[in-house]
């Protein structure tokens, strides 16, 4: 699996942070394990791995622009729902 920093080639924040001796170990396992530069790679590819396994779609970026690029689709004009069955093959539920 090949990770890069979800921040490469974007504009980037610099910032002041306090971490505790434990988390400081796991940058710098993150940072050994992907040949990184620097831990504020390690930071990207662990925020990269956080986003793709936990958070809902519905907060994810690429997900927001697919649903303006449905929003913008024409939809199926139906009288009822035996007319719209018929539109689409009788598909159910």
């Amino acid at each position: 699996m090949l990770l890069t920093p979800y921040g490469a080639g974007e504009n980037m924040v610099q910032a002041i942070i306090d971490i505790d001796d434990h988390t400081n170990r796991v940058l710098n396992v993150v940072k050994a394990k992907y040949g990184l530069r620097d831990k504020s790679e390690a930071i990207d590819i662990m925020a990269k791995q956080y986003e793709d396994a936990l958070l809902e779609p519905q907060l994810r970026p690429e997900y927001v622009e697919k649903l303006k690029e449905i929003k913008k689709q024409k939809g199926i004009q139906f009288k009822g729902i035996d007319d719209l069955r018929k539109r689409i093959g009788n598909a159910r539920v």
